[in-house]
C-alpha cells in the first residue's frame, strides 16, 4: 500500500479510537486514560507501517518491533498509573478552565492527539518505505538508541513508582536514582526514543523527515503539555520542589548544582 494509503488508514483508526475514549470518559469526567491509549494506539500504527509498507523487510521489522514494544511498555505503565485513580492534575486544570465547554473542548483535545500521533508516525513511515536495507552500522545505532531510551524510561518510571508508593514520602519530591540528575528523566528518554528511527532512514528518500518527530516531542514536553503544566502542579503541592528545581537539570541528566 502507498504511504498516503497507510497514513489514511492510521488516521481513521486514531480518530475512531480517540472518539471512543472521549465518549468513555464522559460519565466519569476523568480524561486520564487517554495517556495509555495514546501509547498503545501509536504502537499499532508502527505495526501498520511495518505490515503495509513496501520497503526493505529489515527496516520494516525493526520499525514494527521497536514501535510496538515501546507502545506496549509505555501504555502498560500509564494504564497501571492511571486506572482507578483521580483525574491527572493537567486534565483537571483544563476541565476547570473550560467550565461548561469542557466536554466539547475535551473532544477537540482528544482529536489533537490523533494529529500529534500522525506527525510522530513519520518516524515509522520513512524507514518502512526505503527500498534498500539500512547499513549494519545504522542498524546498530538505531538498536542502541532504542535500548537506551526504553530501558532508561522504564527505570525512571519504576524509581518514581517505588518512591511514590512509600507513605513516608507523601508530599516529598523524588530524588532517587535518575531523578537526582534530571527533574524529568522519563521525558528525556522519551525524546531519545524518537531519535532511534533516524538511523534506519539514513540514505532513504525523505530521510530528513525523521528528525521532525524527536523535535516535536521535545517541544511538546518542554514547552506545551509536559513540563510546564507538571511543574506548576509540583511547585504548588511540594514544599521542597523549588529547591529541587534550583539544583537539578530540567531535562537532560546532569550532576546537580551545589
Amino acid at each position: 500500500m502507498s504511504p498516503l494509503g497507510v497514513a489514511l488508514v492510521a488516521l481513521l483508526l486514531l480518530v475512531a479510537v480517540f472518539s471512543a475514549v472521549w465518549a468513555w470518559q464522559l460519565p466519569t469526567q476523568n480524561a486520564g486514560m487517554i495517556d495509555p491509549v495514546w501509547a498503545f494506539s501509536l504502537g499499532v500504527v508502527a505495526l501498520l507501517y511495518a505490515w503495509l509498507g513496501t520497503g526493505s523487510i529489515h527496516a520494516r521489522v525493526l520499525v514494527g518491533l521497536g514501535g510496538a514494544l515501546w507502545g506496549w511498555r509505555l501504555g502498560w505503565h500509564l494504564w497501571r498509573r492511571n486506572a482507578g485513580k483521580p483525574e491527572d492534575a493537567r486534565y483537571r486544570k483544563l476541565r476547570e478552565e473550560w467550565g461548561a465547554a469542557a466536554p466539547r473542548n475535551m473532544f477537540g483535545f482528544f482529536q489533537m492527539q490523533a494529529v500529534v500521533s500522525m506527525l510522530l508516525s513519520v518516524a515509522f513511515a520513512v524507514p518502512s518505505y526505503r527500498p534498500d536495507a539500512p547499513g549494519i552500522g545504522f542498524v546498530a545505532a538505531a538498536v542502541a538508541l532504542w535500548l537506551i531510551s526504553v530501558v532508561g524510561e522504564a527505570v525512571a518510571d519504576r524509581q518514581l513508582r517505588t518512591f511514590v508508593s512509600d507513605p513516608a514520602n507523601r508530599g516529598k519530591t523524588c530524588r532517587a536514582g535518575l531523578w537526582r540528575y534530571s527533574r524529568h528523566p522519563n521525558y528525556f528518554f522519551e525524546c531519545v526514543h524518537w531519535l532511534a528511527y533516524v538511523p534506519l532512514a539514513v540514505g532513504a528518500p525523505w530521510a530528513w523527515l525523521t528528525l521532525l518527530p524527536p523535535l516535536l516531542m521535545a517541544w511538546l514536553l518542554v514547552k506545551v503539555s509536559g513540563i510546564p503544566m507538571l511543574e506548576a502542579h509540583m511547585r504548588a503541592t511540594r514544599g521542597d520542589y523549588a529547591e529541587y528545581a534550583r539544583t537539578t537539570s530540567v531535562l537532560i541528566p546532569w550532576p546537580p548544582r551545589r
